[in-house]
């Protein structure tokens, strides 16, 4: 399932709306690095991919950007031992 990731930089957020429930990924951003501190999919819309979907365009646009990851978020870090083609980005 495919969905509309906004990334609101100024927020240091990717987020989007499914089913008219907002989702969200939080990070910061220092020297380089993007450090994952927070991954939130209500449990309405829940299931369905959403949250691997945010941490995906998080990891993205830090390849896309050449930043180093800090996986902060439980789920970010079980995403990331998941996804070993993104295990080069991790700090």
């Amino acid at each position: 399932m495919s969905f509309a990731i906004q990334h609101d930089r100024a927020a240091h957020r990717f987020e989007t709306q499914v089913d008219g429930v907002d989702c969200e990924l939080d990070y910061t951003l220092a020297a380089g690095v993007l450090t994952i501190t927070h991954t939130g999919v209500p449990g309405e819309v829940g299931g369905r991919g959403i949250a691997s979907a945010l941490v995906q365009a998080a990891m993205d646009a830090a390849r896309a950007e050449g930043w180093k990851v800090v996986p902060a978020c439980s789920y970010a870090s079980a995403w990331i031992t998941r996804h070993p083609e993104y295990q080069d980005l991790c700090r």
